[in-house]
């Protein structure tokens, strides 16, 4: 039979008129209770069982089926009184101001009204927006004071929200506004943006109240027995009540009064079922006092049904467990928990050639890892194999059977951390079962996730089908977002210890004897098989650590550059640390023929997010899979440098000489009489004043120009001290982790604190703090912590410190919270942006938005930071050679 394929022309939202809603309903609600005595639905209320059933063993009087299967169906509230619908009560506003109290005609004359119409013709021709027009014509007839139409006056009318109209000093009740807007021929209602045939004004005003099916509103049986009601059977409950109690006031002929109050009570609790976010108004409550969750907040939100359970949902299929280290896998790889790989199942089709396999995964079962938990044949029967005869089905299988089998080494697993702000922070993974509760990484993945192992969980997702393991393969593994695609450098790469163990390997002097340099390259997973020594000494024949590193790179790799350990800013045959051809601290790499020749590795060379030299070089030109054996094996290498050697950082890192410590003193002395000068000379009115800024503004950036400049000072003499035999300089020289001005403050001076962006001020009516006098400017009443981190602050500085760390936490919070929302609206402004194969971008509908993808067609992820890479080139140069 020919396979018929339909394309949607158009989607139309309307309103449901009275009589549909009649129509649709199986079940006129009168009563507000639920239940009788013998826990039975009562017939006519709000779980009628014509509404459908959510009870085990009940089936639905209205289609027959039983629970689970029934869909439900909708019951009906027949209104004493119309109400007004909360959610258009500004349409109904517009419409009641635009349009005559007598006639219902727009409040334009008749010209007017033809030359709208014909534009309403023109722009249904080319399926453009009214709305813009509807508003225009909505403004111009408000400004009528009679009806060109019949010649009645027209009376001001006002909107009080959420659902108040007044007409001069006399309040229009739901029912007035209804009797108008019935008034509204079609032709007009058109003209102001609803279409009469599916949306007619008057059907704003309701009459008749749709009741939701039950299986919208399940009740729940507490652990006490006692039935706990869905929020919305509560306001439905309050909404039925206050309508008998309208109902028979009107029919007891009650005074006028008692019917208005009533009737307001009916139009909130209709209001607070519709929305229970209403401001003007108070929110409908639950006994405990919790906000009852109704229709508008079951919607919206992050946690409602569009975003919580459509865009985003969870799922079948996947685990959560806190993260650690593993240096030893590969970067492609992810330590899986046995206990997690028994419980996440992949689907395998028997053939002819796993045959004996999956009769080897039956026979073990769902207990023993690697096995299956199920079978299931050809013609849909389904074995659980925690109760099956195992032997018997292993025995019986054919081609056609389905297992699900244990997820087992080598499987391809998508791992994600949140927040998932880009691309890198999910990507595909090959498992590697391993003892332990916890999923191993590589720590070279870490910043692209931006991981760290303080308690930090993530998620792991198993795709089902081959076609989605294949993807996964292909574009999200791991060594194909080494080059981020932000920048086209490294954003997996080194970090920390790799690169503290690269640098101790790689630095002058540095040297192993045979048996040192074979157990680190074993440590490495390469083979030992050590190349020509680079000299003997005493004890026998040498190798540098610049050898065994070269063993690791291409061979024709060739570089020049400045390592990150030279922070000098002349070029190095100016620098003084330069002599007889050679640098002190061996700053300069030069890499020829994929051999290390001179210079250091350390950050610049390896890092992730930084220039990243050597692996930049290698993934553009020897591909991915050269990338991640590079990366692999040079961070074994490093962790086993490190192990072999060892590398620890301790207080006296921190330690500085006591002549050094008496000039910081006296460094700081002088910062502080300086700053006194600066507050007489102000006092005095004699400060120069700056360019646009006053003399108080003036005084306080003389002075935290100064302490800014004090704080390098002293930073400068203990850097003096502290040279690359200590491991913390080491540690921020060579880029692995810290900074020199980390150094200094521990050692020199913690620095001028700040409290956006000024030394603090506020607190105390005149002073920050009450251990200071009223106006005291000088440096120690305004926040300059003059000790060090290793001395430790005194009480006044660390409340100082503790404003400005304060200040840290709250902006990052903030920043985060902005940074989210702000990405949130990007992606739902780009989501329906693609490029096309011709290389322009374009929109859902053919729209040309870019004629070239980003004006250069160049791919960011394959550009050589932002610049991009003549890929002819780089092919002849590798195919040459």
């Amino acid at each position: 039979m020919p396979q018929v394929s339909k394309a949607l022309d158009k989607i139309e939202f309307g309103l449901l008129p009275p009589e549909e809603i009649r129509d649709l309903s199986v079940a006129r609600i009168v009563t507000a209770d639920t239940y009788d005595e013998d826990g039975y639905p009562i017939e006519r209320g709000l779980m009628d069982p014509r509404l459908g059933v959510i009870d085990p063993g009940l089936r639905c009087r209205t289609c027959g089926k039983r629970s689970g299967v029934c869909p439900g169906h909708f019951g009906r509230v027949e209104l004493a009184r119309p109400v007004i619908h909360v959610g258009f009560s500004r349409i109904i506003y517009n419409f009641l101001r635009s349009t005559c109290r007598e006639c219902g005609r727009i409040l334009l004359s008749e010209d007017k009204l033809e030359r709208y119409r014909e534009k309403l013709r023109e722009a249904e021709e080319l399926s453009q927006s009214w709305e813009d027009y509807s508003k225009r014509i909505i403004r111009r007839a408000y400004r009528r004071s009679e009806c060109p139409h019949c010649g009645a006056e027209q009376e001001k009318i006002n909107f009080e929200k959420p659902t108040t109209y007044k007409e001069g000093d006399k309040r229009l009740t739901p029912s007035d506004a209804r009797r108008r807007l019935e008034d509204v021929p079609d032709s007009d209602v058109r003209l102001l943006g609803l279409d009469p045939e599916v949306s007619k004004p008057e059907w704003m005003i309701l009459t008749v109240l749709p009741v939701p099916p039950v299986t919208v509103r399940p009740s729940i049986t507490l652990e006490t027995g006692v039935r706990s009601e869905d929020d919305l059977t509560h306001k439905l409950v309050d909404v039925i009540r206050i309508n008998q109690r309208l109902n028979e006031n009107l029919e007891a002929g009650a005074p006028h009064l008692i019917i208005e109050d009533l009737w307001e009570l009916l139009q909130y609790h209709v209001t607070t079922f519709f929305t229970n976010e209403v401001s003007g108004i108070p929110p409908a409550r639950h006994r405990s006092g919790r906000n009852l969750r109704t229709l508008a907040q079951r919607l919206k939100g992050k946690e409602g049904r569009f975003r919580g359970n459509l865009s985003g949902k969870r799922v079948d299929f996947s685990a959560r467990t806190v993260i650690s280290p593993d240096p030893r896998i590969s970067i492609n790889e992810i330590g899986v928990p046995e206990f997690v790989a028994r419980n996440l199942t992949l689907p395998v089709r028997v053939t002819e050639y796993n045959i004996d396999e999956i009769r080897n995964l039956i026979r073990r079962g769902p207990d023993i890892h690697p096995g299956a938990t199920s079978l299931e044949s050809p013609d849909g029967s389904r074995f659980d194999l925690r109760y099956a005869d195992r032997e018997e089905l292993a025995n019986m299988i054919e081609p056609g059977y389905e297992i699900e089998r244990h997820l087992k080494d080598g499987d391809i697993v998508l791992f994600n951390r949140q927040p998932s702000l880009h691309r890198m922070s999910i990507m595909a993974h090959e498992v590697r079962v391993m003892p332990g509760q916890t999923f191993r990484l590589n720590l070279s993945v870490c910043p692209p996730y931006n991981a760290d192992f303080d308690g930090d969980e993530m998620n792991l997702h198993l795709p089902q089908s081959k076609e989605a393991q294949a993807e996964a393969k292909t574009l999200m593994k791991v060594q194909e977002q080494i080059l981020s695609p932000r920048f086209g450098a490294p954003i997996i790469g080194g970090i920390q210890d790799h690169i503290t163990g690269l640098y101790l390997l790689t630095r002058k002097g540095f040297t192993l004897n045979r048996e040192e340099a074979q157990q680190i390259l074993a440590s490495a997973g390469v083979d030992p098989n050590l190349p020509e020594p680079s000299g003997e000494e005493e004890g026998g024949e040498y190798w540098t650590g610049k050898d065994l590193f070269s063993l690791f790179l291409p061979d024709d790799l060739e570089l020049t550059y400045k390592a990150n350990i030279c922070n000098r800013s002349e070029e190095c045959h100016e620098c003084d640390l330069w002599t007889d051809g050679e640098c002190e601290i061996d700053g300069r790499v030069e890499i020829e023929g994929g051999e290390l020749k001179k210079g250091v590795i350390d950050s610049s060379s390896y890092e992730a997010l930084s220039k990243c030299r050597i692996l930049d070089r290698i993934v553009k030109h020897h591909g991915t899979d050269a990338a991640r054996k590079f990366l692999d094996k040079t961070t074994k290498l490093a962790i086993a440098v490190i192990q072999t050697f060892g590398f620890t950082t301790s207080l006296n890192d921190e330690e500085i000489p006591e002549e050094a410590r008496e000039e910081i003193q006296d460094v700081l002395e002088d910062a502080s009489e300086r700053v006194q000068e600066f507050i007489d000379v102000y006092e005095r009115g004699e400060l120069e004043q700056m360019p646009g800024r006053s003399l108080r503004e003036t005084l306080e950036m003389r002075i935290m120009e100064l302490l800014a400049e004090t704080r390098d000072r002293t930073g400068e003499i203990a850097e003096e001290h502290l040279g690359l035999d200590n491991d913390a300089v080491v540690m921020a020289r060579t880029g692995a982790r810290g900074s020199m001005l980390n150094l200094t403050q521990m050692t020199g001076c913690v620095g001028q604190q700040s409290v956006r962006g000024e030394r603090p001020s506020r607190g105390y009516e005149g002073r920050a703090l009450p251990h200071f006098k009223p106006g005291d400017l000088s440096d120690k009443a305004r926040g300059f912590a003059r000790s060090s981190y290793k001395e430790g602050l005194d009480p006044q500085e660390f409340f100082f410190h503790s404003m400005g760390g304060r200040e840290g936490l709250v902006d990052t919070a903030v920043r985060t919270a902005q940074s989210g929302y702000m990405q949130r609206r990007l992606i739902n402004a780009l989501q329906d942006l693609r490029v096309e194969h011709d290389g322009t971008v374009r929109d859902d509908h053919g729209n040309v938005v870019q004629f070239q993808y980003g004006e250069d067609r160049v791919d960011p992820a394959r550009s050589d930071r932002g610049k991009s890479v003549n890929v002819d080139q780089i092919i002849e140069e590798v195919v040459g050679k």
